[in-house]
Formats: structure tokens, sequence, C-alpha cells
């Protein structure tokens, strides 16, 4: 199992530690760190900065929102940060929710989420492939554009500049039992929001027809610290957020996938807390047991006792989310 550093996105402004926390993990052997976006900070910027100010470490969007930017210029973008980083890009799609596609980038969420992702991909696809104009008779992503407002002027365009790497890697960030085994079909890997080594079993299925060296690389908070329940806190701060707010309260991804992994009642009672704008109790009815199972948090000792689990199961990379070096320094000498 490879190690990943997640840093997200940034909050009220940059966070003067990411790039210290990057170049700590490449010396550390780290396989990999990944930006992300929400409705902020975009998710390339961030890893064109820490690309300059390292050497070998894999460069991933971790996830970049797919309603953010046409599939062809995420298509741009990626085959332009793998030429400049010399081949390290890893390229991560996410589909979002109708809250923010709706209300940040202003437009329809997909009736059809699982048809808009297929023909996302596949244009990606053909750009990096570049084996002819790209063209699609999609529904979501028509290429040329056919519209009745449109000048009927367009046409299929070839990429001018030639990818460095067809097969760059694509990983999807999927939530829905058919979303993650639609995934194994047309993606590289898989990024999980949240992820039990305890309860694998909820994915088994949507898993099952995963090729080899097909790559699951889940996001999990790292602290090595000696009060465990304080070390959660974050965790809770953020499943609360998530389950509560990033999403209406009869659509909400986050809370449906809670509730699949065995906490159904907990997180109906977090979003109608959140929704009620009693977000502090939203964040406190975080059930601990939750919390924890879904992160890495403790001494060093609980913290190598766990990490056995997440190495025993299907994982292939754990992208931590860790506030400082020396937990980043503990998670790869247990690790090695």
């Amino acid at each position: 199992m490879r190690l990943g550093l997640a840093l997200g996105y940034w909050g009220r402004g940059p966070d003067p530690r990411h790039l210290e926390l990057a170049r700590a993990a490449e010396r550390l052997g780290y396989d990999s760190v990944w930006t992300a976006e929400a409705w902020g900070s975009d998710a390339f910027t961030a890893l064109t900065w820490i690309a300059a100010h390292t050497s070998r470490i894999k460069l991933g969007t971790g996830i970049a929102q797919m309603a953010a930017r046409t599939p062809t210029a995420t298509a741009m973008q990626a085959l332009t940060l793998d030429h400049l980083s010399g081949g390290r890009m890893l390229l991560g799609l996410g589909l979002s929710g109708p809250q923010v596609v709706e209300g940040w980038y202003g437009r329809p969420f997909p009736k059809s989420p699982l048809t808009a992702t297929r023909e996302y991909v596949d244009v990606v696809r053909q750009v990096l492939r570049r084996e002819g104009p790209v063209a699609s008779d999609g529904l979501f992503h028509p290429l040329p554009y056919r519209g009745p407002d449109g000048t009927g002027l367009g046409k299929p365009l070839k990429p001018i500049t030639h990818p460095l790497r067809a097969d760059l890697p694509l990983l999807l960030g999927a939530e829905g039992p058919k979303n993650v085994a639609q995934t194994t079909r047309i993606a590289d890997g898989w990024l999980p929001l949240y992820w039990s080594p305890r309860r694998t079993e909820v994915h088994t299925a949507s898993l099952a027809d995963a090729p080899e060296g097909f790559l699951i690389a889940p996001m999990a908070r790292a602290v090595v610290c000696d009060d465990v329940a304080e070390g959660l806190l974050p965790v809770k701060a953020m499943l609360g957020f998530y389950i509560g707010g990033m999403g209406h309260a009869a659509r909400n991804f986050h809370a449906d996938l809670m509730a699949r992994m065995g906490y159904e009642a907990e997180a109906r009672r977090i979003q109608e807390l959140f929704l009620q704008g009693r977000k502090q109790e939203a964040v406190l009815a975080v059930p601990d047991a939750f919390a924890d199972e879904i992160s890495l948090v403790g001494p060093r000792e609980r913290i190598a006792e766990r990490l056995e689990l997440w190495r025993t199961g299907p994982v292939t990379d754990l992208l931590v989310t860790a506030p400082d070096p020396r937990t980043l320094r503990v998670l790869a000498e247990l690790n090695s």
C-alpha cells in the first residue's frame, strides 16, 4: 500500500503549511500529493505550484470538479501539467452534487449522472490519445456543439499539443454503488470519500469486476496524538459539514453513503441539525465510532495497529490528510 498526502482545498486563504508538507512527503518517500477544490481555490493551480517545488512525487487532483470545466479544458490542463512535471500527473475527477453544480457553476445537474460521467471521461481520453479529431455524439458533452443557439460552424479538432502520456491515469470520485461499478469499467482508479477497513463488504459487489492494477485510493485524516477524542474533532467537523451541509435534505450523496455504512439514523440526525442551523450540534452528533474507523488518530502504537487493517484490504493508495511533518514521518516508518 502506497502513501499519498491529501492537502484538500484552501480555507480563507492559502495554507502556508501545504508546500512544506508536500516537500516533507516527497523526502519521506510518499508516492503522491493531492489537491482539491470546492467553491474557492482551484485544484490545478495549487498543484502546479507544488510541481515546481518538487521533483519526484506524483501530482493528483483529488478531486477536480467536472462542472468547473468542459472535458476538453480539463484534458488541456492535465496534459499541460503532465508535460511540465515530467509525467507525474494523476487526474482525479468528480461530478460533485446538485447544490454545487447548480449553485456555484450555474449549470443543471445531469439527470443521468452515470451517462454524463461516461461522456466526460470519453472526451478526456480522446484528447490524451490524440488519435484523431475529438468528437462526441453525447447528450451532455457533444462535440462539436450542435445546439439551436450555435452557429453550426464548429468542427472536430485534434489537439495541437502532443500529450506526454496517452495513458495518463484517470481516477474518479464516486459514491453510489452503480457509479463505483462504472468507475471500475471506465477509469484507472477510484477515490472513495469515506473508507472503513472494517466495512469493505459495503463495496464488494461494486468492485467485483475491477481489473488488475485498478487503484483504490481513499482519503483519511491522520494525526499522531495522545488524546483520541480531541484528535477526532476535525474528522467530526468535516463529517458534520459534508453530511449536513454538502447537499440538499432530499439529495445528499455523503449522507446516503454514511447510511449504507451502517449509520443511517445518525446520518439523518446530522442532516436535520445542520439544516436547522444547529451546526455545532450536528458536529457533536457524529458518532466517534464512525469518525474513528475512517481515520488514523491516536498514539503511534494505536495507529500502527489500525494501519494493518488498511493494508490487508484492497486499498492500493492511502491518501492521508496529515497536519504536521511528524505524523507524515510516523506513517512512513510504520508503512515501510
